[in-house]
């Protein structure tokens, strides 16, 4: 399960969440049955626990949202793209650490995590 701070992003709500926020969003794609995604979505609960108030940190879940997916060139899972303003401005794919990610968020918001 998701961290309390960790949000679900659909079809129905990506636009205002995602693409509307006032801050910057970090947006996991991923599947249930998908290995490396499940190992990652612990990270990816520690960054929203991390970045609660300054980034949106969530996760789509590609196999209800496929339309996303395909709109965000997303062909593996887990990728992780952060979001600026509406635009895509970063994309990881695959797995990475938890450094990998901050140093992207850090590079948007111009200051560093705890």
């Amino acid at each position: 399960m998701a961290g309390q701070n960790t949000l679900h992003f659909t079809d129905d709500n990506f636009e205002a969440e995602v693409l509307q926020a006032n801050t910057p969003v970090l947006v996991d794609f991923w599947a249930e049955w998908c290995g490396p995604c499940v190992m990652l979505a612990p990270t990816i609960d520690e960054l929203a626990d991390l970045y609660a108030g300054k980034v949106k940190v969530g996760k789509v879940d590609v196999d209800k949202a496929q339309q996303l997916a395909m709109q965000y060139g997303v062909q593996n899972i887990p990728t992780v793209v952060l979001f600026d303003k509406g635009e895509p401005v970063e994309k990881i794919v695959g797995a990475r650490q938890k450094k990998d990610y901050q140093a992207a968020i850090d590079g948007r918001i111009g200051t560093s995590a705890p």
